[in-house]
């Protein structure tokens, strides 16, 4: 705020001293030095011409519009156009011709016509140049008005397209968790074999020969249809995983030792899948043995069964 407030105030008192300029210029112009011409009887004509004192009373009137000039220079090139540079070296222009003007000692009439023909010339193209200074400066303002517009726009277009892209990005979650499948009614049973092949559920150790390990895959329309894979960890009373015992790596940093594996025929319907847990020459400890069901690394659920 202060630095706005020192510019308008340095604009106010160059416009003054321009205006204080343009005044004296005037009463240097309209205050030429009268010339006493003098008709002698042959028609010849004298000129009797300014005295010096005349001459240095309009030297120094020229100097002072000058120095009004060179600041009205000012107050145009601290608009900062793309004028400034021609501006520039106008004001150098002034600058020289009044050192040459303060080197001129009692100058004549003709050189205080010159020197008025170009401070006149100097004066003229301020005046071209502040009133294409003004032109440039509305231009600028439209330009920058123009642009804020567009920026407002911009701005506004950006919000939209963050609010879409957000939108999106909740609808592709919210589908992807929608066509997610979920498992159910995990269950683990002890079976012994019966001489005639018959399979009989037990509670015992000593009488179990396999594990059955069953669960469902649940019902979803807007799932994709086909093989589905799902791993199944089996652990006994010392956490170590029974089975095949084998590390798969889903390639995020992120693995999984397991039992074996299940391949559902998925068509989006429920159904329900199971995989077998051979004890093999490994008969069955007393104690609770734990089943996790895993989608890929993800645990989908879990069961277990305690053996007497």
């Amino acid at each position: 705020m202060k630095k706005n407030y020192r510019d308008n105030w340095i604009k106010a008192l160059f416009a003054v001293v321009f205006v204080f300029g343009i005044s004296a210029t005037y009463f240097i112009f309209s205050n030429e030095p009268n010339l006493i011409i003098d008709k002698s009887t042959n028609d010849n004509l004298e000129i009797v011409g300014p005295t010096t004192t005349t001459t240095s009373h309009d030297q120094e009137n020229i100097l002072d519009s000058l120095n009004t000039l060179k600041l009205a220079y000012d107050v145009a090139i601290f608009e900062k156009t793309a004028l400034s540079q021609e501006l520039e070296l106008e004001k150098k222009n002034i600058e020289n011709l009044m050192e040459i003007i303060k080197a001129s000692k009692d100058p004549s009439a003709e050189q205080i016509k010159i020197y008025r023909k170009q401070l006149s010339d100097l004066k003229t193209s301020l005046d071209a140049k502040v009133v294409e200074v003004k032109k440039l400066k509305s231009q600028n303002k439209n330009l920058l008005t123009e642009i804020e517009s567009q920026n407002v726009v911009m701005y506004k277009q950006k919000a939209e397209n963050d609010t879409l892209i957000s939108k999106q990005k909740k609808l592709e979650s919210t589908l992807k968790d929608a066509s997610k499948l979920s498992l159910g009614n995990f269950k683990v049973i002890a079976l012994r074999e019966k001489n005639s092949g018959k399979e009989l559920e037990t509670a015992k150790a000593k009488n179990t020969q396999k594990l059955k390990i069953s669960f469902s895959v649940n019902g979803n329309s807007v799932a994709k249809t086909g093989k589905k894979v799902y791993y199944v960890q089996v652990l006994d009373q010392k956490n170590t995983v029974l089975g095949e015992n084998k590390l798969i790596e889903f390639g995020n940093d992120k693995a999984l030792v397991y039992s074996f594996l299940v391949a559902v025929d998925y068509q989006g319907k429920t159904t329900n899948a199971y995989g077998v847990l051979n004890g093999d020459e490994n008969q069955f400890k007393k104690g609770t043995y734990f089943v996790n069901f895993f989608d890929k690394q993800e645990i989908m659920g879990s069961s277990s069964i305690t053996l007497e």
